[in-house]
């Protein structure tokens, strides 16, 4: 099997080789960038890129852009790295379509562990369909039709849909919710889940009145009769 690609970028350098040493040992192939107009050009040049890591504050171009550009040509999972713990960052990089968020410092065994957690998930190999609704779920092809066409999904709305079909008619505390989707050491509140329950209710169209708001305590997930 190939080696996976990551493409880390940040513009120090130290940090740089620091990621590429942990994740080199667990087998993945590191391309760096330096600053957001490097990226943006490895992205487009290399097919096959993985995952991305991303710091926020670069030259030349902020982490910020570089994942808006991203976005309008692909889901590919972004981690995004920042000096900075405040709510609102973290609240814009979900809107932005970010998957996983860590504040420096960090613990490079915790950065691994995510970067290992999301690509096994994205990348699984089951052949398991979820169908309800006319809302099928192909895990394989990490696609998601509506009544026949696709719908754009970013990688966390498609776990969270994918969950809340897997737990049809049960009611989901965000706290579980948490758990599940964003993995045991994410330290998130329930505006995280709101947010991304929300765009993706908007994308689902009128099937988005599936996904039902339990107040005071989270989502379940039912077909209408």
């Amino acid at each position: 099997m190939d080696m996976l690609k990551v493409l880390m970028v940040d513009d120090e350098a130290r940090m740089r080789k620091l990621v590429k040493d942990f994740l080199t040992i667990k087998g993945y192939q590191v391309l760096e960038a330096e600053d957001g107009e490097q990226a943006l050009e490895m992205f487009f040049a290399q097919k096959d890129i993985a995952l991305i890591i991303l710091d926020v504050m670069m030259p030349k171009m902020d982490g910020w852009e570089v994942c808006r550009t991203i976005r309008q040509y692909s889901q590919i999972p972004i981690i995004m790295l920042t000096a900075r713990s405040e709510e609102r960052d973290e609240l814009q990089g979900f809107k932005l379509g970010v998957d996983e968020y860590i504040s420096k410092p960090f613990s490079p065994k915790i950065l691994v562990a995510r970067v290992e957690a999301i690509l096994r998930r994205s990348r699984g190999a089951s052949g398991d369909v979820a169908e309800a609704g006319g809302i099928r779920i192909d895990k394989a092809a990490h696609q998601v039709t509506i009544d026949g066409q696709v719908i754009d999904l970013s990688y966390k709305e498609f776990e969270l849909l994918t969950y809340f079909m897997e737990n049809q008619g049960l009611a989901l505390s965000r706290e579980k919710i948490l758990n599940h989707v964003w993995n045991y050491d994410y330290f998130g509140d329930a505006r995280t889940i709101d947010t991304h329950v929300k765009k993706l209710r908007s994308k689902m169209g009128e099937k988005g009145d599936y996904i039902k708001t339990i107040w005071g305590m989270g989502y379940k997930f039912e077909v209408n009769d």
